[in-house]
């Protein structure tokens, strides 16, 4: 855990791949103000810095360069992709997939705007057209790493996680060795891939390797942190997932740092991190790029208020239906007494096919209100199968025990 936080803290001086492009990208700008592919290039490495850092506005300096690009060429099909890729990145699936869909009607052969597709139809919960668009992606040019990563999630989403974990290590057998937060970014999703299955050492290794490449790596920081929760390592968990919250200061992450605090006993520090989240989600619960669905877990488990759960959750869902989305909503529909269409809800988000253990322990919890105990028995015992360390496992377990000797033969 130390040698994690010190190479952190060196890494802290030395300039990421995206950091060297950009000012590279500034340069050429200097140097010919009028040159479109210049602005493209800025924007480029604006938007993968936005992903090293997790940080937003990096985003909206990446739209700034796209608009000049376009005044110098209106017509730039970089352009038009790097504005894609923005529009994801901010959360805007709907917009994505409408520029998406009229790039790919421009140039049908072209990998990125299937790649680009595959993801907004997978963000808004189309699965069938998003399978569709990653076969196209995979069929143009059987093997490449866009293809491997976009199939691999959806081979995640379907249940076959063996599948996915196949997917990404050969798309990281592929990344050039150079591509440090590429290939942090496939090992953190490997890592996760084995977390969510039970498989913590798995997992822990991936991480680290992760953690390695890119040493301040938000992303892998959060899933380690979770890790060792899991492991109830929970003052290290505490110290990862804090060092998340400084690189990447969002709602979301705050909340899962609140979390940890609680586990560790820090009760006092735990409770004012909650009302600085919640203020937080609060704020920016209208936009697109939120952090509603931990907002709805808030108020429907930690401070019992299903009605503003629900309201969250009907507005989540009116703007897109992906399963986690569906089970949320599922959730908050439950914790107000409307089991019957949350019943409904997370059956629609199951049969997907997905492989989750919160997601079958609510689908329990929701046939227990419905009066179905031996179906929330099967789900208990799958949730409990799939992943005996997951944050519900307790819960599941008990759930189940009060359960037995009704649904005993």
């Amino acid at each position: 855990m130390k040698t994690l936080l010190l190479i952190a803290t060196l890494a802290a001086t030395v300039e990421s791949p995206a950091e060297r492009k950009i000012a590279s990208a500034r340069l050429w700008i200097e140097k010919d103000s009028g040159s479109y592919p210049a602005r493209n290039a800025l924007a480029l490495a604006l938007a993968r810095r936005a992903r090293e850092t997790g940080d937003p506005t990096y985003y909206r300096q990446a739209e700034e360069a796209l608009e000049a690009s376009f005044r110098i060429s209106p017509g730039n099909v970089e352009a038009a992709r790097l504005k894609v890729w923005t529009l994801l990145g901010t959360h805007e699936f709907a917009r994505a997939l409408e520029e998406a869909t009229i790039l790919n009607r421009r140039m049908p052969d072209d990998l990125l705007t299937y790649a680009f597709l595959t993801d907004a139809h997978v963000e808004l919960g189309n699965y069938q057209q998003a399978e569709e668009a990653a076969q196209w992606l995979l069929d143009l040019r059987p093997g490449n790493v866009a293809g491997l990563t976009r199939g691999a999630y959806l081979r995640e989403l379907f249940g076959d996680i063996d599948g996915a974990l196949e997917w990404m290590l050969q798309a990281f057998d592929q990344t050039h060795f150079n591509e440090n937060e590429d290939r942090a970014w496939i090992l953190t999703h490997m890592g996760q891939l084995e977390a969510s299955r039970g498989r913590l050492e798995a997992s822990e290794g991936h991480l680290t390797q992760a953690l390695e490449l890119f040493p301040d790596y938000h992303y892998a920081l959060g899933e380690l942190g979770k890790v060792r929760m899991a492991l109830k390592r929970y003052p290290e968990a505490v110290s990862l997932l804090r060092l998340r919250y400084e690189k990447a200061p969002h709602p979301e992450n705050l909340y899962e740092l609140a979390g940890a605090l609680a586990l560790a006993g820090e009760t006092e520090e735990a409770e004012a991190r909650f009302e600085t989240f919640e203020r937080q989600a609060r704020a920016e619960s209208e936009s697109l790029d939120n952090a509603n669905r931990e907002l709805l877990f808030y108020y429907a488990d930690r401070v019992s208020e299903p009605e503003s759960a629900l309201a969250i959750a009907e507005r989540e869902i009116a703007r897109r239906r992906d399963v986690f989305t569906r089970d949320a909503f599922a959730w908050a529909l439950h914790r107000s007494g409307k089991s019957a269409a949350a019943r409904g809800e997370i059956e629609a988000a199951l049969a997907v096919g997905i492989k989750d253990a919160r997601m079958l322990y609510h689908a329990g919890e929701i046939c227990v209100a419905s009066g179905d105990g031996k179906s929330a028995a099967r789900y208990f015992q799958e949730s409990l199968a799939l992943n005996p360390y997951s944050p519900v496992a307790t819960r599941a377990r008990e759930s189940l025990q009060q359960l037995q000797p009704q649904v005993a033969p």
